[in-house]
């Protein structure tokens, strides 16, 4: 019992000292308003591609249905885009305000960066978004479509500006430090850094995979309650479509990732895995399948572990070296290495099983019981659509604890280290407007809850006629 008490005392010493850190009150500020704002951009990238394909189904095969989806769905969508431009713009003022001297030293490239996204991304998806919403009855039919791709290629592209600025803060290529500040030499260079590929191909798809399994799960849901029942099997078809093809390639686009990030980012992989002391040569590394990673103690308290198996996912060789943790100084291991552990197995558990979900409900639909007559019979599958609309978030969530928290101790890896990047303010300051953020952003999620379950409990409006002009 004295014991239990010490280390209460121990904990609030601990909370009291963070609740006074400036860097570490800016570092909660940013997690939390970056956490809130990706919710957002998830089913507007995805949605957005999803809307192309109802309005190129609508135009190429005439069914009206095809239509009324693509006026339903662009209601969530536009919900979405709204919360993610309002969450959104605050974090650019945090740059400047909470970590300046990031700005100041990384400003000419990772500025631009951002530049490049507000100007040719968000402008562009904000310039034809009214008449993707609005021009139904006022553009003429090939013109709207090209709207609405407009829209998509927009949203897809802010993503790929984002993942650029984030990717280079991982892998800094193309870039040297002259007088203290990032000086770009190549920006094909610093664009095309080694993270970006997989970044930005990883996150595209994450939205989609998103997005699809949020569409199949209301439809599923309409369907569980026999609601409109021929209609929402059209979008339930078509996200099954799209998950048959997206989430295998989601699973190899993140094996792969991963086998990159243990030549760029050694010691975030060594954290993922919670592996810590090197194979000898000719031995090989153990994979955890579960453990309880002990930093202050560098070692795993307990584990679960399949031998040669990290060594094959890292290197193909099932005697390849894995650098472990040790290799590293403390001052440069990720902190929080519980956190990255199982945030990152959460995220895989969700991916495997997506693509769990999808092959039940392939063999399902090959089997021809996924028609107007039978589709009512298989509760079980339905509601398990119903259960997986929030998991890509959850996924999401937890590879972007992964990818930010396993970068540290380094704002920009192998450069710039958090603490030195962070602005010079008081705590209270910066704890008021963590509060701050946290009352508006809880209000701001509490309204799209009202307006989406509006917009879901009234569902589509099926007398809608589509527009008479070619």
């Amino acid at each position: 019992m004295f014991a239990s008490f010490q280390n209460g005392d121990f904990i609030r010493r601990m909370l009291m000292e963070m609740l006074q850190d400036p860097v570490f009150l800016s570092r909660t500020q940013f997690a939390f308003t970056a956490m809130f704002h990706i919710l957002w951009p998830l089913m507007t990238v995805g949605a957005s591609l999803i809307l192309v394909v109802f309005e190129w189904l609508w135009l190429t095969r005439a069914d009206i249905d095809y239509y009324r989806h693509a006026r339903f769905w662009a209601k969530l969508f536009l919900l979405n885009f709204s919360m993610g431009v309002i969450s959104g713009l605050p974090m650019e003022f945090e740059f400047g305000a909470n970590w300046s001297r990031f700005s100041m030293e990384a400003g000419e490239f990772f500025g631009n960066i951002l530049g490049f996204e507000g100007a040719m991304a968000f402008m562009l998806e904000a310039g034809f978004l009214g008449i993707m919403l609005f021009g139904w009855q006022r553009a003429p039919r090939g013109i709207h479509f090209f709207a609405t791709c407009m829209v998509a290629f927009g949203a897809s592209l802010s993503a790929f500006w984002i993942l650029v600025a984030n990717s280079w803060m991982q892998t800094p290529d193309g870039i040297h430090i002259e007088d203290g500040k990032v000086v770009v030499d190549s920006y094909f260079d610093a664009i095309f850094n080694r993270n970006m590929p997989w970044g930005v191909l990883h996150m595209w798809d994450a939205c989609l995979v998103t997005s699809l399994f949020v569409i199949g799960g209301l439809s599923a849901w309409y369907i569980l309650h026999g609601r409109h029942t021929v209609f929402f099997l059209k979008s339930f078809r078509i996200a099954l479509f799209g998950v048959i093809v997206a989430a295998p390639v989601q699973v190899l686009l993140g094996d792969s990732s991963g086998r990159a990030l243990f030549v760029t980012q050694p010691a975030k992989s060594a954290a993922i895995e919670a592996h810590w002391v090197t194979n000898e040569q000719g031995a090989g590394a153990s994979w955890n399948l579960l453990s309880w990673p002990n930093g202050a103690e560098q070692q795993n308290d307990w584990a679960i572990s399949i031998p040669d198996v990290l060594s094959i996912l890292a290197t193909g060789d099932r005697h390849g070296q894995v650098l472990g943790l040790k290799t590293f100084k403390r001052a440069d291991q990720p902190p929080a290495i519980p956190l990255i552990f199982y945030s990152f197995r959460v995220m895989v558990g969700s991916g495997l099983f997506f693509v769990g979900l999808m092959l039940w409900t392939s063999v399902v639909w090959f089997k021809g019981l996924l028609t107007a007559k039978t589709v009512m019979h298989q509760h079980l599958l339905l509601k398990a659509w119903v259960a997986a609309m929030p998991l890509g978030y959850l996924a999401s969530e937890c590879g972007w604890m992964v990818r930010e928290v396993g970068r540290q101790p380094w704002v920009v890896y192998g450069i710039l280290r958090t603490h030195d990047a962070a602005s010079v303010l008081p705590a209270p300051v910066v704890a008021t407007s963590l509060l701050a953020f946290v009352a508006v952003y809880t209000l701001l999620f509490l309204l799209f809850v009202i307006f989406a379950v509006r917009i879901i409990k009234k569902g589509p409006d099926l007398t809608l006629t589509p527009p008479l002009r070619n």
